[in-house]
C-alpha cells in the first residue's frame, strides 16, 4: 500500500519534471536562436527518436515534419541539422564562410586535438589546407603525372586479378592497396607491395576504423564520450588502431628527416619539413611535428577509405546490375578499345559511363551526414537566427534522395545524369566531396581514381557473383559516419 502511495505521488512530479525540462529547452532554443525541433528528454536528448544505426534516415524523416533546417539534441548537445538540396546549398554554398569551421566529433578529437587539416578550425585550418594544395599540386595533384600514376598502378591491380580469375575473392584489400598506393606515393615517395605485411596490416586498421565509427559504437562515443571511455566494447579498438597508425607515420617522418636534402623535397613529408625549418623561430608557426603527424593521417587515411569504399561498392552494384555492366562495356570497347588503357580526357566521350560513376557516388551516399559544420560567425538561415559556434549536420545524403533534384532518388539509375539525348548532365545536387570552403581536399584526386580504376577493371573483365543478381543485397553493412558496403565474394573472367 505504501509503494502505490509512493508511486502515485512520484508519478505527477516526474511528469512535472519533464515538462519543466522540456520547458527549459524550447526556452534555450528560443534564446540560442535554435530551430525548432522534436523535444529532448533529459541527459538522452533526442536519442530515442534517433535509431542508432540509421541516423541518416530518421534525420530525413523527422525533416518532413519540422522542415529543411530544423534541431535534434544529441544527448545533451544540439545540432541544427540541414535537410535537402536547397537547405545545404543555402548554408554551405552561399554562406560558405560563416558555415566553414569543423564541429567537434569526440572520435577525431581525443586523437587529433584539433590538429591536421580534417579538424582544425580557424587560421590553422586555412593556413594547412593552403600549403596542402600547393604541395599536392607540386607532386602532380590535378596534373598529368598523378594520372599517369593512377594509370600504372591500375596496370598492377589488373595484374593481381589476372592472377586469381575465375577464383572468387572478397576484393576489398586488393583495391584499398591499389587506392593508397597512390596517395602513398604523394605523400611518402614510395608505393608498397601487394603482399607487404606492415602494409596489409595498416590498410587493416583504417578498415577496422571506418567501420566501427560507422556503427552503434562509434555514434554513442561521439555522444557520451566521457561515458563510453568507462564502458567496455569495440569503440576502444579506435584509439589502439589510431595509436598504431601514429607510429608508423612518426618512423616514416623519422626515415625522412635522415635522408632529405633541405629544399630538395621528395614528397609532401619533405614539404612539410622544409616549412618547418623556415618558421621554427616563429613561436606562431602552425608548422610542428604534431601537425606534420595529424595532417599526414588525414592525407594517408582521407586519400584510401572512402575512395577505396566507393570502387569496392561500384563493383557490387555491377553485379546487382548486370545489364549496366554491360552497357558501360559496350561502349567502352565503342570509344577505347581493350588494347589502349582508359584516360581522363576519355570522361568526355563516354557519358554513360560518366552518368553510372555519378549515380555510384549518389545513390551510396559514402558519408551520409559528411562531416560536421561549426558556424564561423553569428549569422541568418532562412527565418532562424543562428549564434557562433553552432554545431551542425550537414545531412549530403539527402541532397542525393531529393525528389526535386533527382527523377528517381530511391532508386540506382543512371539516367539521373543523362538528359534526352543520352548526353552526360550534371547536377549541383551531387555532393558527395561536400560544397563549400570543407570540401575535400582531394575530391579532385578521387574523382580520376574512381574513374581510372573502374574502367580499367571494366574494360578487362566481365564481373560475376558468386549468387544471383536478384539476391544481392546492396543494404550498408554499417552506416554512420560512413555507409560500408556488405562484404562479398567476386569473381572475374576476362574479357
Amino acid at each position: 500500500m505504501e509503494g502505490t502511495m509512493a508511486t502515485v505521488l512520484l508519478l505527477p512530479l516526474l511528469l512535472l519534471a519533464l515538462s519543466w525540462w522540456a520547458w527549459g529547452v524550447r526556452r534555450a532554443q528560443m534564446q540560442r536562436g535554435l530551430p525548432p525541433g522534436p523535444t529532448p528528454f533529459p541527459v538522452l536528448g533526442n536519442l530515442l527518436q534517433l535509431q542508432s544505426g540509421h541516423l541518416d534516415r530518421v534525420l530525413m524523416e523527422l525533416s518532413s515534419r519540422w522542415g529543411p533546417v530544423f534541431t535534434v539534441w544529441l544527448g545533451p548537445r544540439p545540432a541544427v541539422v540541414l535537410c535537402g538540396y536547397t537547405a545545404l546549398r543555402d548554408a554551405l554554398v552561399l554562406q560558405a564562410d560563416a558555415f566553414s569551421g569543423r564541429g567537434s566529433m569526440a572520435v577525431f578529437e581525443r586523437f587529433t586535438h584539433g590538429n591536421g587539416i580534417a579538424f582544425s578550425n580557424g587560421p590553422r585550418w586555412r593556413t594547412l589546407r593552403n600549403f596542402a594544395l600547393g604541395a599536392l599540386k607540386e607532386f602532380g595533384v590535378g596534373r598529368r603525372s598523378i594520372e599517369e600514376r593512377i594509370q600504372e598502378e591500375a596496370s598492377c591491380l589488373l595484374g593481381e586479378f589476372q592472377a586469381i580469375v575465375g577464383t572468387p575473392f572478397d576484393p576489398r584489400r586488393l583495391l584499398d592497396n591499389a587506392v593508397s598506393n597512390v596517395i602513398c606515393s604523394v605523400v611518402f615517395g614510395k608505393r608498397y607491395d601487394y603482399g607487404d605485411p606492415e602494409f596489409l596490416r595498416l590498410l587493416d586498421l583504417f578498415s577496422d576504423n571506418f567501420r566501427i565509427m560507422s556503427s552503434k559504437w562509434g555514434e554513442a562515443y561521439n555522444i557520451f564520450p566521457s561515458f563510453l571511455d568507462w564502458i567496455p566494447g569495440p569503440h576502444h579498438r579506435i584509439f589502439r588502431n589510431f595509436q598504431e597508425l601514429r607510429v608508423f607515420i612518426s618512423e616514416q617522418i623519422q626515415q625522412h628527416r635522415q635522408l632529405r636534402q633541405a629544399r630538395e623535397p621528395r614528397d609532401f613529408i619533405d614539404c612539410f619539413l622544409d616549412q618547418m625549418d623556415e618558421e621554427q623561430q616563429d613561436p606562431e608557426s602552425h608548422f610542428q611535428d604534431e601537425t606534420l603527424v595529424m595532417t599526414t593521417h588525414n592525407l594517408f587515411f582521407g586519400g584510401t577509405e572512402t575512395t577505396s569504399t566507393t570502387l569496392r561498392y561500384g563493383l557490387l552494384i555491377m553485379l546487382k546490375y548486370p545489364e549496366v555492366a554491360a552497357k558501360v562495356q559496350a561502349e567502352l570497347d565503342a570509344v577505347i578499345g581493350r588494347t589502349r588503357a582508359p584516360n581522363l580526357e576519355d570522361r568526355a566521350r563516354l557519358p554513360y559511363t560518366n552518368a553510372v560513376l555519378h549515380e555510384i557516388q549518389r545513390f551510396i551516399s559514402v558519408l551520409p551526414l559528411g562531416l560536421p559544420r561549426a558556424l564561423t560567425r553569428d549569422t541568418h538561415l532562412r527565418s532562424h537566427f543562428l549564434r557562433k559556434g553552432t554545431f551542425v549536420i550537414p545531412l549530403l545524403v539527402s541532397a542525393h534522395r531529393d525528389p526535386t533534384q533527382f527523377k528517381d532518388p530511391d532508386h540506382f539509375n543512371p539516367t539521373n545524369f543523362l538528359d534526352d539525348r543520352g548526353e552526360f548532365q550534371n547536377n549541383d545536387a551531387f555532393m558527395p566531396f561536400a560544397p563549400g570552403k570543407r570540401m575535400c581536399l582531394g575530391a579532385g584526386l578521387a574523382r580520376s581514381e574512381i574513374f581510372l580504376f573502374f574502367t580499367a577493371i571494366l574494360q578487362k573483365f566481365c564481373l560475376l557473383s558468386t549468387e544471383s543478381p536478384a539476391s544481392i543485397n546492396l543494404t550498408p553493412q554499417c552506416t554512420g559516419l560512413g555507409n560500408v558496403p556488405p562484404a562479398f565474394q567476386l569473381r572475374l573472367v576476362a574479357r
